[in-house]
């Protein structure tokens, strides 16, 4: 499976700056033809069933197999063909339309495996949040997926390095459920799902972005900071960088509530919660890593080029980086810069809608240089040198 770096690389090298249409259009699409999306289950077009390959990393369009309830890729020999269930939680209100390999034991798929605890269903608030927080989920794990990193499920898989997930509500009574990472188990408080309670939280904390996949990709990153960094050769480097992780938390947090963030936090990190404390600046910049990452393959995939956007802005270079020295620094830098121009562009057409801005925040280099030394990790991690 091509990785996701090499996979962006190559359509900039062959596409991003050229004068000609990179002809792909839609990242994905139906046997028909027609355009169809990650969510997607059906064609709404020829009504093709459709499921999502994670080992390809595709929407694929499917037919019957020869034994009741398996599936082929659409156009395969049934005879020859390897042979897909869907996930359970296809007919559950998470309506998960992933593929599951006909020879596993496992009847979940690789996302839903990861649940440890799920809301009430009896409850229809639940149903709908919960919906809306696996699609958020999916999309979180098939990213990782991509990146060639360890995702197995601590409650059926690796119970000792794995990574599960609390779904919760809180009780009328309280207390109330607190989103966050405790060794590999992350929670999440469902009402986060809620638009108006989510945007109430966002306005109280001062956020300029607060999503469920922004939940995740920030979760995910306490989880993989234990993973990748803690006690491996690039803790000291972590501390040199993001400050020492050692100094107390909890009066890190307490001083962030009453005194507010520093004033020159915007030089030095990309929110005002990631000066709280090196954990959470890690985690700021590690969902962060991954926006700029998968937006921008989203943009490729749908024949964004540099061409298309006319903004003028103050380049990065490489020696802005933590390591200029890289063999691809060059192309690290084009796609850094090719990420704001585009990220203009699209918060004056947010604007234009009377929404707000696409994208609130603004990379200073000092920020560049962590998602740099994240991206080194994710690099050394899948066993090879790549570029973001």
């Amino acid at each position: 499976m091509i990785n996701i770096f090499e996979a962006i690389t190559k359509r900039l090298i062959d596409a991003w700056r050229t004068e000609e249409p990179s002809g792909r259009g839609y990242k994905y699409r139906c046997q028909c033809g027609r355009p169809v999306f990650f969510r997607n289950s059906l064609c709404l077009g020829c009504k093709t069933p459709l499921g999502y390959h994670p080992e390809v990393a595709q929407v694929c369009a499917i037919q019957p197999g020869p034994k009741k309830g398996t599936w082929i890729m659409h156009g395969q020999n049934k005879k020859k063909a390897p042979l897909w269930r869907r996930c359970e939680n296809f007919d559950s209100p998470a309506g998960c339309n992933w593929l599951v390999s006909a020879d596993e034991e496992e009847t979940l798929c690789l996302s839903c495996r990861l649940n440890q605890t799920i809301p009430n269903l009896d409850d229809p608030d639940n149903c709908r949040w919960w919906r809306l927080i696996e699609n958020a989920k999916r999309l979180l794990v098939a990213q990782l997926l991509n990146l060639g990193l360890p995702l197995k499920s601590k409650v059926s898989e690796d119970p000792e390095n794995g990574v599960m997930f609390d779904f919760m509500r809180s009780p009328e009574k309280g207390p109330r459920v607190l989103t966050g990472h405790a060794n590999g188990l992350i929670t999440l408080n469902v009402e986060e799902a809620d638009d108006s309670k989510r945007e109430k939280m966002r306005h109280e904390l001062h956020e300029p972005y607060r999503t469920l996949l922004g939940h995740f990709r920030h979760e995910i990153g306490h989880y993989y900071w234990d993973r990748l960094v803690a006690g491996t050769p690039w803790h000291e480097k972590f501390r040199d960088l993001f400050g020492d992780e050692r100094q107390d938390y909890a009066a890190a947090l307490k001083r962030n509530y009453e005194q507010g963030p520093p004033p020159d936090w915007a030089d030095r990190h990309i929110t005002s919660y990631a000066a709280v404390h090196p954990w959470e600046d890690w985690a700021e910049c590690w969902a962060h890593y991954l926006h700029v990452v998968d937006s921008l393959d989203t943009a490729l995939g749908f024949g964004l080029r540099g061409e298309d956007v006319e903004a003028a802005v103050e380049p990065f270079t490489v020696d802005d980086l933590y390591d200029p020295t890289v063999p691809d620094a060059n192309h690290v830098i084009l796609l850094v810069n090719s990420w704001v121009q585009l990220t203009m562009v699209l918060n004056e057409l947010a604007r234009s809608m009377g929404q707000q801005d696409f994208y609130p925040f603004v990379m200073s280099r000092q920020v560049l240089r962590k998602l740099h030394f994240i991206q080194l990790i994710v690099k050394e991690t899948r066993g090879g040198y790549s570029i973001m």
